[in-house]
C-alpha cells in the first residue's frame, strides 16, 4: 500500500481488511495482557520481568523484548471497585495523563460491540513526542469468564491510520504505543490493576527517551485511581 503523499490522490482502507487487522492485533493484546498480569505470582520469577521499585503497594517492572522493553505497573487500589476503574480504564482518559494537551479526543468507528477506533490529537503545547501529532488507536475491551476485566488499547500503523483519513495526514504518527490494563477484583470492593505499556514499537525513537517516557507512562494509574473514585458508579450489587 502506498502512503498518501499527494494532495490530489489518495487511499481508503476497506471495512473488512480494518477489522481483520483490529481484531487479530487486539487478540494478541489481550493476550500478552493477562501473561503480563500472571506473571511472577506464586513464585515465577523466571519469565523476564524484573522489578525496578516496589513501594507502598505499587510495583514498578521491565522485560527485555528483542531490543525494546516492555513496562509494567501493578496497583494494588483500595476502596476502588472494577467497575470504578474500568471507566477510567480507556484510550481517552489515558491520553489525557500521557499529555494534557489532548486537543481532540473522538470515536470514529465501531467495530463491534466491544471494539472501537479512536482518534487523539495534540496541540502546540504539547511534550515534542505528542506536539501537533494524531494517533489513530483501537480499543477492545473484554470480560474473562472469572470477571477479570481487559482493556487493550494500541495505536496503528500509519498506512492503516492514513487509509481511515485519507485526506491530508502528514501528522498522523503511527504505531506510538501498545498497552493495556487487567483489572482484578478483590474483596472489600477494592482491585488489583495491572498497567502495560511498550512505547515505539517501530523503533524510531532513541532507546534511552523511549524508557525514561516509558517509566512515566506507567505511572498514570495513580491519576486514573483518583478520577476513578469520584466516579458516581460504585461497586454495590
Amino acid at each position: 500500500m502506498n502512503s498518501p503523499t499527494g494532495s490530489s490522490r489518495s487511499w481508503s482502507i476497506s471495512e473488512d481488511s480494518l477489522r481483520r487487522y483490529v481484531y487479530f492485533a487486539s487478540e494478541s493484546c489481550i493476550q500478552d495482557l493477562l501473561s503480563a498480569s500472571d506473571s511472577n505470582r506464586l513464585g515465577n520469577g523466571n519469565d523476564g520481568w524484573k522489578v525496578v521499585t516496589l513501594d507502598n503497594g505499587v510495583e514498578i517492572s521491565k522485560r527485555r523484548s528483542g531490543s525494546f522493553h516492555t513496562f509494567r505497573s501493578r496497583w494494588l487500589l483500595k476502596s476502588v471497585s472494577p467497575q470504578q476503574f474500568i471507566t477510567v480504564a480507556n484510550a481517552i482518559d489515558a491520553a489525557r495523563q500521557w499529555d494534557p494537551d489532548l486537543v481532540e479526543a473522538r470515536y470514529i468507528k465501531d467495530l463491534e460491540e466491544n471494539l472501537c477506533i479512536i482518534r487523539l490529537r495534540f496541540g502546540e503545547n504539547s511534550k515534542p513526542l505528542f506536539r501537533n501529532r494524531e494517533f489513530i488507536v483501537y480499543e477492545r475491551r473484554e470480560t474473562m469468564e472469572d470477571g477479570t476485566l481487559v482493556v487493550a488499547v494500541a495505536s496503528l500503523p500509519k498506512e492503516i491510520a492514513a487509509g481511515l483519513h485519507p485526506k491530508q495526514n502528514n501528522a498522523i504518527r503511527g504505531l506510538l504505543l501498545q498497552s493495556g490494563w487487567v483489572v482484578e477484583k478483590l474483596e472489600d470492593d477494592s482491585c488489583m490493576v495491572t498497567y502495560v505499556v511498550q512505547l515505539d514499537p517501530a523503533g524510531w525513537l532513541p532507546k534511552c527517551f523511549v524508557n525514561r517516557l516509558n517509566t512515566k507512562l506507567v505511572m498514570i494509574i495513580e491519576n486514573l485511581r483518583k478520577i476513578a473514585q469520584n466516579c458516581p458508579t460504585g461497586g454495590d450489587t
